[in-house]
């Protein structure tokens, strides 16, 4: 994993915001080397940033983690097109 530069990260918030269409979202850089750039909403952390470089090229891969009880309760709509 390589690490971000502070201006790799903010053109990756304005790309992910646009993208995304949150203008909450954040994009964290890590408080020290060797961890995660963290994606924020409002504050709460949803995921995380990785990059990698292959052969000269960039590439950012978003991983986002999204907990059960976070999601609305089911409802006998949702229960009938499974």
């Amino acid at each position: 994993m390589s690490s971000m530069s502070a201006s790799e990260i903010t053109r990756l918030q304005v790309c992910l915001r646009r993208l995304l269409g949150s203008p909450e979202l954040t994009v964290n850089p890590p408080p020290r080397a060797g961890l995660s750039v963290e994606v924020a909403v409002k504050g709460e952390i949803i995921g995380t940033v990785h990059r990698d470089e292959d052969e000269g090229e960039v590439s950012y891969a978003l991983h986002i983690t999204i907990l059960e009880e976070d999601l609305p309760a089911e409802t006998t709509a949702t229960r009938a097109r499974r």
